[in-house]
């Protein structure tokens, strides 16, 4: 009973969390957040167990050959007949490690709530909108059915914009606003692709394993048309070149834990989009689209780089940083091969542990200084606050790939894997493609160690010389751990999520 209805606990045991809330009084402000970290706590529990009972010699989800049996935790029911939508969970190798990321995530910014809370302070809906705010994103990584999916995916949008609008900074209006309307644009075109796909399957059907089954029998012209609609509404989340204006915006005026869950979680549902749904169900346009895709990931990795350098927000910094990331992770897929795909979905994982830590220390640092000026802080972090300034050096060095951490891996493998794309592909613009990603890593190392030099190092500017600063706090320490950990855990042990997603990834390639 428990393995039918696990994932329906770890997916919506936040959303209870959230009616609980909302029938507490709102001046019980410690209540709230206690509530806040148990029923995230609750389902990080539900998603640990259902980590240690999954079976990784299963194969994957993907093919003909596997299809729906070869998922676990599968729970399949009719949800609203008149249109066959059913309620269709599952988890697989590619889903596991995105969904205990999503259930992580959320919990440790609950955790850090519990001390930082931005203004103004209002602890009842703010905890209640992260609570749904995680059930869309836990759900869009297990649902297997696209009307399923695409309530999951729009339930995201709503938390986020009044997240961003009502607790964000100055100009949060704008930034919200923006956020939902690019967010919104893309779903209208992702929309039209799923009916599209519903109408020309036989028989008609919402169901991801069907029109897997079914996706080989789709003409050229009609699989071309629906990518086009499928890569809008994914491009834009990811977010892509030259799509992706609305997220240094929204990362900026987010609260921080806002910014942690867009960074850590709500970008992987594009690339998600991506690797679950355009690519086994379309395979003949993904091949067609493969060369687009790549130019613009290496774009995407080469003009972050270059924006950063120009940068004097920390935040947002980060948050281009984290255009050219998606970049690499968006290279790996587009190869088509078993080394990228894997590459991709390590990215996506290794992404969310980095950056979601580097935009915690981007809070925590503005609740001290009372800003994000690189200029203003001025250097001298290591005297002032020593402890803060090195998680704040290790995660950056991290985040620029160095060897034995886990931005590393996801890296180096999207770029191996452009060496040699799948057949059929071009090979030398690919390779061109690997030179150009290879320029950007070292553009990447150089914009983060200048962030180090002029934040880190160096003497304590006058106006903060009398000024007392703490260093970490019991929260932080608590809520940044796990992270930590996994940076070098994942560093020194990619099989952790690789022996995961790799028999998944190898049978999505039979449909290539």
């Amino acid at each position: 009973m428990f393995e039918t209805w696990a994932l329906s606990l770890a997916v919506f045991l936040p959303t209870v969390g959230t009616i609980v809330i909302a029938l507490v009084p709102r001046e019980r402000d410690r209540l709230i957040r206690l509530l806040g970290i148990l029923f995230t706590g609750a389902a990080l529990l539900v998603g640990i167990v259902v980590l240690f009972g999954f079976d990784f010699s299963a194969p994957g989800a993907f093919g003909a050959a596997q299809g729906a049996s070869a998922l676990q935790y599968r729970v399949d029911v009719s949800w609203i007949s008149a249109i066959d939508a059913r309620y269709h969970m599952g988890l697989d190798g590619v889903s596991l490690p995105l969904l205990v990321l999503t259930l992580l995530l959320s919990f440790l910014c609950m955790v850090y709530t519990w001390r930082f809370l931005p203004e103004p302070g209002r602890p009842k809906p703010f905890v209640a909108l992260l609570l749904l705010l995680q059930t869309g994103m836990a759900g869009t990584f297990v649902a297997f059915d696209l009307v399923l999916f695409f309530v999951f995916w729009e339930l995201v949008l709503v938390p986020m914009y009044f997240l961003i609008g009502v607790w964000g900074g100055p100009n949060r209006e704008y930034a919200a606003i923006k956020f939902f309307l690019y967010t919104l644009f893309g779903s209208l075109f992702m929309l039209l692709g799923f009916l599209a796909m519903y109408f020309k399957a036989n028989p008609n059907t919402f169901d991801m394993i069907a029109l897997q089954q079914a996706g080989g029998t789709f003409g050229r012209t009609f699989q071309l048309v629906v990518f086009a609609g499928l890569f809008l509404g994914f491009a834009i989340k990811v977010p892509m070149w030259p799509f992706h204006t609305w997220l240094p915006d929204a990362h900026t005026e987010a609260p921080t834990v806002g910014s942690v869950l867009l960074a850590g979680v709500l970008l992987k549902m594009g690339t998600y989009g991506f690797v679950r749904i355009a690519l086994p169900i379309l395979p003949q346009a993904a091949r067609i689209w493969a060369p687009v895709i790549g130019v613009l990931a290496v774009i995407a990795i080469l003009y972050a780089a270059l924006a950063c350098l120009a940068q004097r927000d920390l935040k947002r910094l980060i948050a281009f940083s984290s255009v050219g990331h998606m970049g690499f992770v968006m290279l790996g897929t587009a190869t088509l091969t078993d080394v990228g795909i894997n590459a991709a979905i390590y990215g996506m994982v290794a992404h969310g542990i980095i950056t979601g830590m580097l935009f915690f220390l981007a809070g925590s640092l503005h609740e001290r200084y009372h800003t994000r000026e690189i200029a203003e802080i001025g250097g001298g972090m290591l005297q002032k606050v020593p402890y803060l300034a090195s998680v704040l050096a290790f995660t950056a060095i991290a985040s620029l790939g160095l060897p034995g951490l886990a931005g590393f891996w996801g890296e180096v493998m999207a770029l191996l894997s452009s060496y040699r794309p799948a057949p059929g592909l071009s090979l030398g613009l690919f390779r061109t493609l690997m030179v150009f990603g290879g320029i950007g890593t070292v553009l990447t190392a150089g914009y983060f160690l200048w962030m180090l030099q002029r934040v880190n190092l160096g003497t304590v500017p006058e106006r903060w010389r009398d000024k007392q600063f703490r260093d970490m706090t019991a929260v932080e320490y608590v809520s940044w751990a796990p992270l930590l950990v996994a940076i070098v855990v994942l560093g020194v042990f990619p099989r952790i999520v690789l022996g995961v997603t790799n028999e998944a990834v190898g049978t999505l390639l039979t449909l290539f």
